[in-house]
């Protein structure tokens, strides 16, 4: 990374390392690499265009096509920008690992939370689905549920902000 030249705009950034942040994108599954170095943060990203929408294991085969539409439009209207979820108050519950979240325990029941309810610590928000296991994702203190930031049956990553808690 010697022979690096960097950005005209800023000469702490090294240009090799975004393009080694991006090829390493490119070479994998992953959508997003961050590197840190002191004051230094690069954050290279590639939106997702499909996500494959996955059905509980109750529900019929001919079902699939329905709800596709509402499971595709609920992750476009979330923000993308970790600036937009900051920008909202509140304390974000970040997701343990990556999976696909789901917001209510079946598709006939009712959701786990919604925006303006008051949970206590250790309850149930939502489950993130992981290799074929439910994993309930609970409250990590009491408060009121300022914003749910994720989309039924959507992928997501692992410290992705899920919803958003106020005191």
């Amino acid at each position: 990374m010697a022979d690096a030249k960097p950005l005209k705009n800023d000469p702490e950034i090294d240009a090799a390392l975004v393009r080694q942040l991006a090829d390493i994108l490119n070479d994998t599954s992953l959508t997003e690499i961050e590197v840190e170095r002191g004051e230094l943060r690069i954050r290279v990203a590639r939106e997702i265009t499909a996500a494959p929408v996955m059905q509980y294991a109750a529900a019929p085969a001919q079902a699939a096509p329905a709800p596709a539409p509402v499971a595709a439009a609920a992750p476009a209207s979330m923000p993308s920008d970790p600036a937009t979820i900051v920008a909202k108050s509140g304390e974000p519950v970040k997701s343990p690992m990556v999976g696909t979240v789901y917001l209510q325990a079946s598709p006939e029941a009712p959701a786990f939370i919604k925006p303006g309810d008051t949970v206590k610590k250790g309850q149930t928000l939502l489950i993130i689905e992981a290799m074929k296991t439910m994993n309930p994702i609970q409250a990590p203190r009491d408060g009121v549920v300022a914003d749910i930031l994720v989309g039924d049956a959507q992928p997501v990553e692992y410290g992705e902000a899920l919803v958003l808690l106020e005191s």
